[in-house]
């Protein structure tokens, strides 16, 4: 089945997709609130052991470091989800937790959700492919590129830069100071001084009464080891080979959720601590789902999940061959698999 006669078949299986998922769009507070207990007071409680064992027992203190960055993933679910006003049944409680998440997840919270919002409606769009995403450049805009272009991108996509460097400059730079903005630079910057200000005046207060130099080593390299699981789970999501990328003219917001997102199926507990994003698909067909009835959606509903790529973590690891996308063949591409092709047309 070509990519022609795929997409015809998921919008006609899937024509219905609004009405299947309605149920699964209602808040719940009393589950937000087990997660909000399940999530901070571990994260909080595993924070201090690792405050004592940093001081009498480094080496312990590595795995509890691990363990605790993927609470802090949960804790940025949580804010994600407030973001869209589908963690609670109230927007002002989901402003004011999404609020004091971002403080736990160094992310501003109203910036960040603004931009993200954006990126559920315009994902898989190549004119905005960068806001929301891993940037991609395409086969073709790749072999036109300048020699400086194409090692600048080269540098990006090796995976030390995309996984390790990327995540420090994201949360020192775009998280604060508005470099997307959509014109309404102002108004996005006040959201980012507001944001900024309670992330600083918690840090101060919390730096004051533990000491600075622990503080600082505990927060920063939690908020670092969050963010490289953070860029890699962006990257599985969006980046496996049988995307979904289209010019806004020719782009279809039901297929860029089914066939634009991958269901990165992963052992349940790693569901739970990522907060159920890994059924991407299903977040993206609706932002209005919290992140708690994802997994009841998946189970009752196998119709939406049909069409999905599913991605295993072993699979997943390959995907960091995938670096240009390919308009013609519809598919993320290899740089040496681009090399193959841009010899063919120089032959032809």
């Amino acid at each position: 089945m070509n990519n022609k006669q795929l997409n015809t078949e998921i919008k006609a299986k899937l024509g219905d997709w609004r009405a299947t998922i309605k149920q699964y769009q209602v808040a719940d507070n009393k589950k937000a609130v087990i997660q909000i207990l399940t999530t901070f007071l571990p994260f909080i409680a595993l924070w201090v052991l690792i405050y004592f064992t940093v001081k009498y027992a480094f080496w312990w203190s590595i795995p509890l470091f691990v363990i605790n960055a993927f609470f802090m993933v949960r804790i940025f679910i949580i804010q994600h989800d407030c973001g869209h006003h589908s963690f609670l049944r109230s927007k002002k409680l989901n402003n004011i937790i999404g609020t004091v998440c971002s403080v736990f997840s160094f992310i501003p919270f109203k910036y960040w959700s603004k931009i993200h919002n954006y990126h559920h409606g315009h994902t898989g769009q190549l004119e905005v492919r960068d806001i929301g995403d891993i940037p991609t450049m395409t086969l073709n805009e790749y072999l036109h590129a300048g020699w400086w272009r194409k090692l600048r991108y080269r540098i990006f996509r090796f995976p030390v830069v995309t996984f390790l460097v990327s995540p420090i400059y994201y949360f020192l730079v775009p998280c604060r100071y508005p470099t997307t903005h959509f014109g309404k630079w102002r108004k996005y910057m006040v959201m980012v001084l507001k944001d900024n200000f309670w992330i600083t005046l918690s840090y101060l207060v919390v730096g004051t009464l533990v000491g600075w130099p622990m503080f600082l080593l505990i927060q920063l390299t939690l908020v670092f080891l969050f963010g490289v699981v953070a860029f890699w789970f962006f990257y599985v999501q969006h980046q496996h080979e049988m995307s979904y990328k289209q010019w806004k003219d020719n782009w279809d917001f039901l297929l860029s959720a089914i066939r634009g997102s991958s269901y990165y199926k992963l052992p349940r507990v790693f569901h739970w601590l990522t907060g159920n994003i890994g059924y991407h698909h299903l977040h993206h067909l609706s932002s209005n789902i919290p992140n708690y009835n994802l997994p009841k959606c998946f189970k009752e509903q196998p119709l939406l999940s049909k069409y999905v790529t599913e991605v295993k973590f072993l699979q997943s690891l390959k995907m960091i061959r995938y670096k240009l996308w390919d308009e013609e063949q519809e598919k993320m591409i290899s740089f040496s698999e681009y090399r193959k092709i841009k010899r063919l047309r120089m032959s032809a």
